[in-house]
């Protein structure tokens, strides 16, 4: 006797989520241009110095300064390293604020342990029209996933080709690929965190030796004295501003990214809930 098998279609009821990466083409080089202009134009504005061009130093990229009036127009004085760190600091806030906004939306409107045990609740009862509204009212990943995985458990009631086993594993399958869609959204920019959670220090430390170098040729050009003693101590306040910025952008950058993490591994601890629930409720209902 000849056998026949039966297939499973391949395709996925989730289609994948089309999203321009153009924020992050734009974003670093935008927050670099624009903390540049910070530097320049706002720390660097004469009225913020008593005697605002130094002598023989015209330049307009990187004027010199002299006499700062406060603790922010000092930032200005700590080189060119630091509009790269204010710079680094928009980015990391960008990218930050963009993840915010993306994870909240995909956590859905309501929690998703209660969402699972009213998707539960439904499918105890056989209906899986109630079950699927649920997934329309919670929205986001784990509704998303546990929706493509309904409708394959809907079209598995009434299939007579597969056996009980096919089934379950046709819609593991599906919840499988619709979780393949979902995960690279929650995940997307955050590599650009944990980049600037280690380069923003380094970068710091960079602008401080560059900061130390000018400070120590600038004292080896004096005469001596206490002139000299006081124009290194400004020197190196001056460079440990590039250190102080390069931590602080580096602490919120570790900060942020661990509190993301958290939350995409709450959502994927949902997804794989629904899936588990679709899964062992098929094979007890429908033996």
């Amino acid at each position: 006797m000849a056998e026949t098998t039966a297939t499973v279609k391949p395709t996925t009821s989730v289609q994948a989520k089309k999203s321009s990466n153009i924020i992050s083409l734009l974003a670093p080089v935008l927050c670099l241009i624009t903390g540049y202009v910070i530097w320049r134009f706002g720390l660097g504005n004469p009225s913020n110095f008593g005697q605002p061009v130094i002598a023989g130093d015209t330049g307009w990229f990187w004027p010199g300064r002299h006499d700062p009036h406060s603790a922010l127009s000092k930032m200005y004085l700590g080189g060119i390293i630091v509009p790269v760190l204010i710079g680094t600091f928009l980015t990391m806030a960008v990218f930050a604020v963009e993840r915010f906004m993306t994870i909240s939306k995909a956590r859905g409107t309501g929690n998703n342990a209660d969402f699972v045990r009213k998707v539960q609740y439904q499918l105890a009862n056989k209906n899986v029209d109630a079950a699927l509204a649920e997934c329309d009212k919670q929205k986001g990943s784990v509704g998303n996933v546990m929706k493509a995985g309904l409708h394959r458990y809907k079209e598995m009631i009434t299939n007579t080709e597969l056996s009980t086993e096919q089934k379950v594993l046709a819609i593991q399958k599906e919840v499988e690929e619709a979780t393949a869609l979902e995960l690279p959204m929650l995940e997307k920019n955050l590599v650009f965190l944990s980049t600037i959670a280690s380069l923003a220090t380094l970068i710091g430390l960079l602008g401080t030796v560059v900061g130390m170098i000018r400070a120590f040729a600038g004292l080896g050009e004096d005469s001596g004295g206490a002139g000299s003693a006081a124009q290194l101590s400004i020197g190196i306040s001056e460079a440990l501003y590039n250190t102080a910025l390069g931590i602080g952008t580096s602490a919120f950058a570790i900060m942020f990214y661990n509190i993301f993490t958290t939350k995409i591994d709450s959502i994927t601890y949902g997804i794989d809930e629904s899936g588990f629930t679709l899964t062992q409720t098929f094979a007890s209902l429908y033996k």
